[in-house]
């Protein structure tokens, strides 16, 4: 059969495109149900804590919005190359993966048993993505997905033009969907059974699925250690367990400060669900003596800590044994999620803050912020007498300074200075610190 040069011209522009086809023609997205959903117009972003200021962080950027009728055009047109040929081709943000039904994504969320929170609304999956459009645009990080369950958030993240996204997802139950999904990807999804809430358990010896080894699986993935002045090199997103939240910050803040763990491989930036409870402790100022306490004072030290959107706890699904929300209660605030992105400091290694002395950092602050109404200078003194004066002096504090006065940064240059000093080398903090360090994640 012949063919005439502008048919041939057509079909050429088309490939060009869209790149070779794949098997089956590409969905359309449905029309969600219409709900309300409550947004946080505002973002607020929490720079290095001085006893000056704090410098505010605008919103990162967002993706390239396309008019809905040049949309329809493109995938029109997706949808015309995808059925000249039976060849297999990569996902592209044109050919929208659907995200189901709200009532669907929610009964197989309720496959799970244990207490676990998901996102089943497509509108709420895209409210998260549209505030990561820069983060999928910048396309140089991996994603890792924590827990993705039903997909619907990993669906969304591709739809973005996501393209690497690795799904850790801990219950077996959800893992046949989220494979079926990666084989009809040409890489840009893998799915992985791990919990990333297990990584790098205490002990050693052979490790069965869903817990793990952070250097199994990025040896696996391909994932090669950067330095850390380098960029991003992996972003998790997820939401922390309510069960063991406190304790895996906790756990992670160490692994930070020690670069263990999956920040060996650089600085992994995290973007997680936090309750407002710790969200508000985390940002905490020195002086709030009910929430500033050691954890803030470390992450504020480590990481640039930014609040990208509060979403009410109804506008989850959640799971659990006995079946209700179980939302935590508290004195603090606590009727939202805070989607809160971490990311750390490329300056926060110094020529006397390193990773071997950062777990003596963590011990300081601890003991420090133990007694926040306590004198800093008594403190000092009990590590080494008669030490404390002379160390406050050359930080411009006054003597009567509580510890819970004291800034994050103020507590670095403090324990830099200590670590110049041959009285405190030789004190009794580092020689415990030096015993038993590992054994201080959690408290």
């Amino acid at each position: 059969m012949a063919h005439c040069g502008g048919c041939r011209f057509f079909l050429v522009a088309l490939r060009t495109v869209c790149g070779p086809a794949r098997t089956r023609p590409p969905r359309l997205q449905p029309a969600s149900r219409s709900r309300t959903i409550v947004t946080s117009p505002s973002s607020s972003s929490l720079e290095p804590l001085s006893a000056g200021s704090r410098k505010a962080q605008g919103q990162p950027g967002k993706g390239e919005l396309i008019s809905p009728s040049s949309g329809l055009a493109q995938r029109n047109l997706s949808a015309v190359a995808v059925s000249l040929t039976a060849q297999y081709r990569p996902h592209c943000r044109y050919d929208f993966l659907d995200l189901g039904e709200v009532e669907e994504n929610m009964q197989k969320a309720l496959s799970c048993k244990g207490l676990r929170r998901f996102i089943v609304e497509p509108s709420l999956a895209r409210v998260v993505t549209d505030h990561l459009a820069g983060d999928i645009d910048d396309g140089k990080a991996v994603i890792f997905e924590c827990n993705p369950g039903p997909g619907v958030l990993t669906r969304s993240l591709l739809n973005c033009g996501a393209q690497r996204v690795v799904a850790l997802e801990s219950d077996k139950a959800f893992l046949p969907d989220l494979q079926a999904l990666e084989s009809r990807l040409e890489g840009q999804l893998e799915v992985v059974h791990c919990d990333f809430f297990k990584l790098d358990p205490i002990g050693h010896g052979s490790m069965k699925p869903p817990a793990m080894y952070s250097e199994k699986l990025f040896t696996d993935l391909g994932i090669s250690e950067v330095p850390w002045t380098a960029g991003i090199p992996v972003k998790v997103i997820g939401m922390f367990s309510q069960r063991n939240e406190r304790n895996m910050l906790w756990k992670l803040v160490y692994a930070l400060f020690e670069r263990i763990s999956i920040f060996r491989y650089g600085r992994v930036e995290l973007i997680m669900f936090l309750s407002e409870k710790e969200f508000t402790k985390l940002v905490a100022r020195p002086g709030d003596n009910r929430s500033y306490q050691a954890l803030s004072a470390l992450w504020q030290m480590a990481c640039e800590i930014q609040l990208l959107h509060k979403e009410p706890w109804s506008s989850f699904v959640t799971t659990s044994k006995h079946g209700g929300m179980a939302i935590p209660r508290s004195t603090l605030p606590n009727d939202h999620l805070c989607l809160v992105r971490m990311t750390p400091r490329e300056d926060f290694f110094t020529s006397t803050i390193t990773p071997g002395n950062a777990g003596t950092l963590v011990m300081m602050v601890k003991q420090c912020l133990a007694k926040r109404k306590g004198r800093l200078v008594e403190r000092l003194d009990s590590w080494s007498p008669g030490s404390g004066t002379k160390v406050l002096g050359q930080m411009g504090l006054f003597e009567d300074v509580l510890t819970g006065q004291v800034y994050p940064e103020e507590y670095k240059q403090l324990f830099g200075l200590m670590e110049q000093s041959e009285e405190f080398t030789q004190s009794w903090l580092y020689e415990e610190i030096l015993e038993n360090t590992k054994n201080t994640g959690c408290i």
